[in-house]
């Protein structure tokens, strides 16, 4: 009977431990299923930033990109390319002073004299003039309203400009090409050794050489022409009058005038009358023998019956 309860002891110790490695194995997985959740979610928190750090990379390098561009069209902008030139026609007081005077400022501003003339007028005696001057293209408006002050009356402003950027930016990679040609034929000339393919070679190096002389002088002269602007300008001395009051010239000045032009009006009468004489004297002549010889004959017959009527009585 003891026998039998011991047994039934040992049997009962043993379901206890099968339920309880039973049990063992469930209570561990538990965590694991845990920690590999909480794994994942880690995972996934560290890609949505990952994610958000590039929108926000793209985004910043976006906003870079715009300003980089606004700035290269700012620059663009700044750099342009234009061709400036002026037509002015002036009176002045004082034709010598005023030239030298624009002379001396044109010095003043950096620039040249191109052409310079200087001629008088016949019909009124009044010295006239041209300059064709260049100035810095950044002295260009002041230095024509320094000619404009300096004047008595602007007569003509005229002021024109030519954009010549994008043939400028054209001719600048027209020549960056060329010259990466010429690069690539002289490399070739010297690794060349058949005399065909040198004298080839030689051909098309020197076609592509001359046209990147014929760009260079393009783009210099471009240069040239943007960086100095010029400035025509012709010179009419004015008759300067006293006036009075009322913007009328004085008693004197009318005298003045009138005498002027009683001593034209002789001068051009007898010089009129001197040309008509010496230049119809031979018609002169045989009228005056006409008339003479009709005169002669005209006394000669009133004397004849004259004498009949004495005679008669």
């Amino acid at each position: 009977m003891k026998k039998w309860h011991f047994h039934s002891l040992a049997v009962c110790l043993l379901l206890l431990l099968a339920a309880c490695s039973n049990d063992s194995p469930e209570n561990a997985d538990m965590p694991v299923e845990m920690d590999s959740a909480g794994t994942e979610s880690s995972q996934d928190s560290a890609v949505l930033s990952e994610n958000k750090a590039a929108e926000d990379s793209a985004g910043e390098e976006g906003e870079v990109q715009q300003e980089e561009e606004s700035a290269v069209g700012k620059a663009k902008q700044a750099n342009r390319k234009v061709i400036y030139h002026a037509n002015l026609r002036i009176e002045v007081s004082n034709y010598q002073q005023t030239l030298e005077t624009i002379q001396s400022k044109v010095s003043e501003a950096g620039g040249y004299i191109v052409e310079s003339s200087t001629y008088q007028n016949p019909e009124d005696d009044l010295t006239e003039g041209h300059i064709t001057a260049r100035v810095p293209q950044e002295q260009f408006q002041p230095f024509i309203d320094f000619v404009e002050e300096g004047s008595s009356k602007v007569l003509e402003n005229n002021v024109s400009g030519q954009d010549v950027t994008e043939e400028y930016v054209d001719l600048q990679s027209r020549l960056k090409s060329k010259k990466a040609v010429e690069e690539r034929l002289m490399a070739f000339m010297e690794e060349a050794k058949k005399t065909e393919d040198l004298l080839q070679i030689s051909e098309d190096l020197a076609g592509v050489q001359e046209e990147i002389e014929t760009i260079t002088g393009r783009i210099n002269y471009l240069e040239n022409k943007t960086d100095l602007a010029t400035v025509d300008i012709s010179l009419q001395e004015n008759d300067v009058r006293i006036s009075g009051s009322g913007g009328e010239t004085t008693t004197w000045q009318k005298t003045k005038e009138q005498f002027i032009k009683s001593i034209d009006f002789l001068l051009s009468f007898f010089s009129g009358l001197i040309v008509f004489l010496f230049g119809n004297l031979p018609v002169l002549l045989v009228l005056a023998a006409l008339v003479s010889a009709g005169i002669f004959i005209t006394r000669k017959t009133i004397k004849k019956k004259k004498r009949q009527d004495t005679k008669e009585n």
